[in-house]
């Protein structure tokens, strides 16, 4: 009898952040996907004030931050978060495999 392999390759999704930001000079995305580089993933501003940025992670759990000239800011449209160390509060992801 011949074996079956089924494809156990979790694929990576595209995600896009937004955050609606129309005053702010520059925004960045930080979180567990580029161990928490403050500048590592600037976002795009598009003309009508919101700033974006799409990225490919792996199905699981990750905990992120928006940083918007130099202030650390939870995602105003998530309402999934998680205490952090610094005794704020960080905005949670999952993505489904």
């Amino acid at each position: 009898m011949e074996k079956i392999k089924k494809n156990m390759t979790l694929k990576n999704r595209k995600i896009t952040f937004s955050l609606e930001a129309a005053d702010a000079g520059e925004v960045y995305l930080a979180g567990e996907f580029n161990d928490w580089n403050p500048t590592g993933l600037p976002m795009k501003k598009s003309a009508d004030g919101k700033w974006k940025k799409q990225i490919s992670l792996p199905p699981g759990q990750f905990e992120y931050k928006f940083l918007v000239d130099d202030q650390w800011v939870e995602d105003p449209k998530n309402e999934h978060t998680c205490p952090n160390c610094f005794g704020t509060w960080n905005s949670l992801i999952h993505i489904a495999p």
